[in-house]
């Protein structure tokens, strides 16, 4: 663990070497593409006045609503769809019929049926999340082996004991996978949907920021959103670490 993280460092620091001497050798103008030292200024600044902290909170308020709204209707969803083929037969070709449309191009429709605020933003999130998310959860179900159905049929477990006891844990691995990719897809949707439907968030901050020509504060909020981008995955990540998830893996 330790050397991947040495790795990780020594990455990064470099990125940030090559960045401060192209700027220098090819005298880059600081309104089009500022150098370190500029933008972790901006960044500290941010910080200091409390401005970064604000728009950090909006985001993350709106993506944790979105998408643990998208999880707790998608995950139920997908085991009733995954385990029951008459009702998959009926909506699967809708869902998937609807899951390529990227959320971006709902933004009319929420502005319009929810105004501005983060009710829409919201929304875009929860679209984001969902669709990718039944299908995954429909996919761990269906590959759940038949001989653990078998069992269940053997010990009388049916209805909800039945999905709690081994339909659940044994889609587990497709689950988590989900969770992590569905996740990502959320927090770059909200992003883009701060641009357009709200007035704080770290999309906003960059909009607002490009209107002013302060493009090291643009800078800085990509930073931002990069670094809270690699801890969320980071944070879903250590569930795959759960030794019942691990278990359900190695089954399958």
């Amino acid at each position: 663990m330790a050397p991947r993280r040495t790795h990780s460092i020594i990455s990064f620091v470099g990125i940030i070497f090559v960045w401060e001497l192209a700027v220098r050798l090819f005298h880059v103008s600081p309104f089009k593409f500022p150098g370190p030292a500029r933008v972790g200024s901006a960044l500290w600044q941010m910080c200091m006045s409390g401005e970064l902290f604000h728009h950090v909170v909006a985001s993350l308020y709106r993506v944790t609503w979105g998408y643990y709204l998208a999880v707790a209707v998608a995950v139920p969803l997908g085991l009733l769809l995954g385990s029951w083929r008459g009702a998959r037969n009926i909506m699967n070709p809708l869902i998937q019929f609807l899951r390529p449309i990227s959320p971006l191009a709902w933004i009319p429709v929420a502005l319009i049926w929810f105004g501005i605020g983060d009710r829409p933003a919201i929304f875009l999130i929860f679209l984001s999340a969902f669709f990718p998310m039944v299908v995954f959860t429909m996919s761990g179900v269906q590959g759940v082996r038949r001989t653990y159905l078998r069992v269940a049929d053997n010990f009388g477990l049916t209805g909800i004991r039945r999905y709690v006891k081994v339909v659940l844990p044994a889609s587990m691995p497709e689950i988590v996978v989900g969770l992590r990719i569905t996740l990502g897809t959320a927090w770059l949707v909200i992003v883009a949907a701060e641009m357009i439907a709200v007035k704080s968030g770290l999309g906003y901050l960059i909009v607002d920021a490009r209107n002013a020509l302060r493009m090291d504060r643009v800078i800085a909020g990509m930073i931002v959103i990069g670094i809270i981008g690699l801890s969320l995955d980071y944070l879903i990540c250590q569930i795959e670490g759960i030794p019942y998830v691990q278990w359900s893996r190695q089954r399958r």
